[in-house]
């Protein structure tokens, strides 16, 4: 199979199984979407969802937030994977969205990396979500998902590489689902030590599939 074709049977399974889900992060704005994410960095979505709703009836705004202290901060986000940089990154980050861009989310790449606590993956989380842009975070899941599916090819080592090679084919119209839908697969079908080839509809086209898996499927 053709990697334009690999890429188009990949996509419209996910798709007709997925709806175009944003973000299992909970959420109102965008200003509480970036908190959220950056929180979400190596911590579960449902983690981030208990702690948040505490974080943001206490910090509303970026106004409000940057009147705080980072110990402050982090005695709602405590129980968050690396509670201490995260809490020194929402400090410093509100701060900046309040002196450089009038409390307001940037909506560009190179506005948003320059919040601290956000990098390239979070950005596209941003731009994707908040405001619609044809944006491609990789993240761990549609790192391995689109290694394990061959949609990339070994050389691709590093996430830049990955959405790189992964844009090549992607319809721009489909750019921003395909990442929730790589990432939701991975999360619950493909997973990193034990993946579910059994339950798996792609299992056929997978080069990482069990042998014994892809000729039952082809039969």
């Amino acid at each position: 199979m053709r990697k334009k074709e690999l890429f188009s049977h990949v996509l419209q399974y996910l798709g007709s199984i997925m709806d175009d889900t944003e973000t299992e992060l909970h959420y109102r704005n965008p200003f509480e979407l970036l908190v959220a994410v950056v929180l979400s960095a190596q911590c579960t979505d449902k983690r981030i969802n208990q702690v948040t709703p505490a974080l943001f009836e206490a910090y509303p705004t970026p106004q409000a937030m940057a009147q705080a202290t980072p110990d402050d901060i982090f005695h709602y986000i405590r129980s968050v994977s690396y509670p201490n940089n995260k809490a020194r990154h929402l400090a410093g980050m509100a701060r900046k969205l309040v002196d450089d861009f009038g409390g307001e989310v940037p909506t560009t790449l190179e506005e948003l990396t320059t919040l601290p606590g956000v990098g390239r993956k979070t950005a596209n989380v941003i731009q994707a979500v908040a405001f619609g842009k044809a944006a491609l975070a990789v993240d761990t899941h549609v790192f391995r998902v689109s290694h394990r599916l061959g949609l990339v090819p070994k050389r691709c080592t590093t996430p830049y590489s990955v959405e790189m090679e992964l844009r090549r084919f992607i319809p721009e119209a489909q750019v921003a689902s395909s990442h929730y839908w790589l990432l939701l697969h991975g999360r619950y079908t493909c997973l990193a030590r034990k993946p579910k080839c059994q339950l798996c509809g792609l299992r056929s086209v997978c080069r990482s599939a069990p042998k014994e898996e892809s000729t039952t499927e082809q039969k």
